[in-house]
């Protein structure tokens, strides 16, 4: 399969007919999977209604059948499509952070939505992306569009076309180039079919920020306690990893650079992941700068493009840094943990 590209300018104007989002919006139509730009991540979206072109998505990805999708809409009149009750919970946060890096976990409509996009749950996942091109392109297929990562199942998600193509070039109908995108880790995932709602995915809307709004907000225990079953199906997976294995190193700088030595001194090439305030102190095969601990953004945003970088460079283990558990910090440190499948070196204490 041909894989079509095409770039549009990231500040398009929703209310315009551009020819390559036309052209794109067709092949949704018609059934195809096309990538897009959202700002977290790029998306691989396809018809929402339509089992045959979401069965597309799985193919394409390699992804487990038990791992739904998030639905994509580009209005709130959309939703009514998928839902027939907005609970005032979800009513005040839709109003609050739509469009936004915000994922609502609703009760659906029956004989709706493919069954494959809910992996066969009576609830439905749905967001509003904050992107002028992921917009478009959903106004003008005239269909809320499934679109999970785009990327091969269990690597790190795509924050450039680049990246896109990389892992799916002739696996899919098309990619829109939007540019990089902004926050960089996906969205936070809310279940609001519960009294009191609960974060099933930490992400690019922090828990503090939803409590601003709503008061109360649980999170689930599994995303601290590795032992247990989260109650997301997709989060049981390994996901965001790099080639080589993946160390969290917690402790000083000084600690992990002897563990690189050692590592080094075996003949292996070793990589390290670390803030803009002390990658440059690092002595090792490969060092990717990730943002910086003033601004634990700044560490959501490159994540994943440090990640990726690795894989260029042939690597046999990798040591990342962890940073504070608060804010968007909460979300990096999951998908960190996820990377390295819960690996994890403390100073003093292995």
């Amino acid at each position: 399969m041909e894989t079509k590209f095409w770039t549009v300018d990231k500040d398009v104007d929703g209310k315009r007919n551009y020819p390559q989002i036309v052209e794109a919006a067709q092949l949704l139509k018609a059934g195809e999977v096309v990538a897009f730009p959202t700002e977290t991540v790029y998306g691989l979206g396809a018809n929402a209604l339509s089992d045959t072109a979401v069965s597309k998505i799985f193919a394409a990805k390699g992804r487990p059948a038990d791992n739904p999708l998030i639905v994509h809409i580009s209005d709130v009149e959309q939703l009514e499509i998928l839902i027939d009750d907005i609970p005032k919970t979800a009513a005040l946060l839709i109003n609050e952070f739509w469009p936004g890096p915000l994922t609502l976990i609703l009760k659906r409509k029956p004989d709706t939505v493919s069954s494959l996009v809910t992996a066969g749950l009576d609830t439905v996942a749905v967001r509003m992306p904050d992107h002028p091109v992921a917009l478009s392109l959903i106004n003008a297929a005239g269909v809320p569009v499934a679109a999970p990562s785009a990327n091969k199942s269990g690597k790190p998600s795509p924050t450039l076309a680049g990246h896109v193509l990389a892992d799916l070039d002739g696996k899919i109908a098309g990619v829109v180039d939007g540019g990089s995108t902004g926050v960089g880790v996906e969205s936070t995932v809310l279940d609001c079919t519960t009294e009191i709602p609960v974060i099933l995915r930490p992400g690019g809307l922090p828990k503090e920020e939803i409590e601003r709004v709503i008061e109360l907000v649980d999170q689930d225990p599994a995303l601290q306690h590795s032992d247990l079953t989260p109650k997301s199906p997709g989060m049981k997976y390994r996901h965001y990893a790099p080639s080589a294995p993946l160390f969290l190193a917690d402790g000083d700088k000084e600690w992990i650079q002897k563990l690189i030595d050692k590592e080094r001194a075996s003949g292996h090439k070793v990589g390290v992941l670390a803030p803009r305030e002390s990658a440059h102190f690092y002595k090792a095969d490969a060092v990717a700068v990730c943002g910086t601990r003033a601004d634990l953004g700044t560490v959501a945003q490159t994540l994943y493009h440090a990640l990726r970088s690795f894989d260029e460079k042939k690597l046999d283990i990798i040591y990342a840094e962890v940073y504070p558990v608060q804010g968007v910090g909460v979300a990096v440190m999951n998908r960190l943990e996820k990377a390295a499948a819960h690996r994890k070196i403390t100073q003093g204490k292995n």
